[in-house]
Parts: C-alpha cells; sequence; structure tokens
C-alpha cells in the first residue's frame, strides 16, 4: 500500500512538498480552506477548516501529518487560531484513531528566538519570545512536544523564493540596509523548505532516528547590507537610500543547522547567492543582455 501524507495548510510550501512526495510514489492529501487552490497539482484536496472539530473528524488516515498553516493576518487573534489551538485540536483529533500517525511534522519559526546582538542559535538555545507571534508559535510547540504522538518541530528562518521576493523589490527601488551595526539575516528557499520536510519523511518512514527538533535555515547567515549589495550588484542598480531595517520585526542572530546537516540533509541552496539567483533567473529580475 502507498505510504499516505496528510498537509494540513496545503499552500505554497504544502504543495511543493506535494509534488515531491508524488514523484516517489507516495498518497498524497492537501487540506485547506480553499480546496480548488490545489487544481491541477495533483495532489487530493480537501477543504477544511482545521478550528472546527466536526472538519477533522471527516479527515483521512496518514502515516504522516504536516502542519503547515499560515496565519490570516498579522495579529494575536490570528496566530492563536492558526498555531496553539488548530495545532492541539488536530493532534486531539489524531491521537484517539484506531491508526496513529507515525509522526507529526510542525512548521514553526525562528521568531521564537529573542536573540538580537548577533548570537549563533540552535536547537538548545534560550527561547524567551519577545512578541506575540514568537510566543504563540512556542505554545504550539510545547503542545507537540508534550504531546503522546511522535512529533517533531522545523523551525525555519526567513522563507524566500518564487513570489517572496519583497528584498528584491526594494533593492530594485535603490533602497539597501544600512552596513553599521550590523544586522545578521537568515533565511532559507521555499524549495528547502520542501525538502527538509521531505526528508523527514523518509526518515520516518525508514525508521531511522529523527530529533523532536530541527532548526531549519541555510548554511550561511549574513549580513542584510551583504545580501542586499550583492542583489544591487545582479540587478545592476545603485543605492539611493539606506533603510535601517526592511524587516517587520528588527533581529539579529546566526542560526546554526549543523544538527539538520548532521542528519544527511543536503541543502539545494546552501546560501543567499544560489538562491537568489535562482529567483532572479525564473522571476524575470535581471536586465537585458546587450
Amino acid at each position: 500500500m502507498k505510504t499516505t501524507t496528510l498537509i494540513l495548510g496545503c499552500g505554497d510550501i504544502g504543495t511543493a512538498l506535494g509534488r515531491r512526495l508524488q514523484k516517489v510514489g507516495q498518497r498524497v492529501i492537501g487540506v485547506r480552506r480553499n480546496a480548488a487552490a490545489l487544481k491541477g497539482s495533483g495532489i487530493e484536496a480537501i477543504a477544511a477548516n482545521l478550528g472546527e472539530a466536526g472538519d477533522l473528524a471527516s479527515l483521512p488516515n496518514a502515516d504522516v501529518l504536516v502542519y503547515v498553516v499560515s496565519a490570516d493576518r498579522f495579529d494575536e487573534d490570528a496566530y492563536r487560531a492558526a498555531y496553539p489551538e488548530g495545532l492541539k485540536t488536530v493532534l486531539a483529533e489524531y491521537v484517539g484513531r484506531k491508526k496513529r500517525p507515525k509522526r507529526v511534522l510542525f512548521v514553526s519559526s525562528t521568531s521564537v528566538y529573542a536573540q538580537q546582538e548577533g548570537e549563533t542559535v540552535d536547537e538548545t538555545s534560550d527561547i524567551v519570545p519577545s512578541g506575540f507571534s514568537g510566543a504563540l508559535m512556542r505554545e504550539a510547540e510545547k503542545a507537540l512536544e508534550e504531546h503522546e504522538l511522535p512529533g517533531t518541530v522545523v523551525r525555519f528562518s526567513g522563507i524566500y523564493g518564487p513570489g517572496r521576493d519583497r528584498l528584491i523589490r526594494q533593492v530594485s527601488e535603490g533602497r539597501i540596509a544600512a552596513g553599521s551595526p550590523v544586522m545578521y539575516s537568515n533565511r532559507i528557499h521555499r524549495d528547502d523548505c520542501a525538502g527538509v520536510l521531505a526528508h523527514l519523511i523518509d526518515l520516518t518512514l525508514a525508521k531511522h532516528p529523527v530529533e523532536p527538533l530541527y532548526l531549519a535555515s541555510d548554511c550561511e547567515p549574513a549580513p542584510l547590507h551583504e545580501v542586499m549589495t550583492w542583489l544591487a550588484g545582479q540587478l545592476k542598480v545603485e543605492s539611493t537610500a539606506t533603510i535601517q531595517s526592511p524587516l517587520r520585526r528588527r533581529a539579529s542572530k546566526r542560526c546554526d543547522n549543523s544538527r539538520l546537516l548532521d542528519s544527511g540533509y543536503v541543502f539545494q541552496y546552501p546560501s543567499y547567492r544560489e538562491g537568489y539567483a535562482q529567483v532572479l533567473r525564473e522571476g524575470g529580475f535581471l536586465p537585458a543582455q546587450v
């Protein structure tokens, strides 16, 4: 029988993951409020509201659950509904089933870290979220950590890729972050997000050890000024304005992905250079060759 993966909140990352899993012969079911958005993806689509226990009861059993929900908006109520409350509802549903999932993967965020002085952080670093987003994400993480179903939290850093090109557009307008004080940034390409999740699913199904927590960020934390200067060179634009921080919330830390690398994962885009080169090329951002 085919292995079944149920992707809860099957948006951009979930769809990229689903396509990978299908290629290796898995059955993939994507759950989202608007199931029509998955048309043409090849993924079996189910419309459901993950906050409704009745909707969850109708979902099929699966070997692996991937919880990759996005909040509807950036406010406390939306984050509480999407992360701790939504995940707890899913866990309560599946723990009571005769056929339980082999593993639940919860996609979290490096927003749980409050460090902002350039410190290196990993899975063992102190967690003291400074804002509601990090605090609620951490509440969801703890719900999975303390649950009897086997679970793994995956903390992604700043996700970029096709359609996630805000930094490119800022640079194209001549706006670049200041070089001092140094503000470190961390990122991971959308395709590596899908790759990491597929890797952890492979380990689970092969009955290899899987840690309860992974920090998923590429191999080169870099000053934001450096990244934007590199982009300006690729775009052949000159900086005309300095911005202190193009990020929604100021933070400066360096994410250490050693645990993920030790598990055997190989990054498709190990640094911002390879990843943004793909986005620039595929997105049509590069200036025409003369």
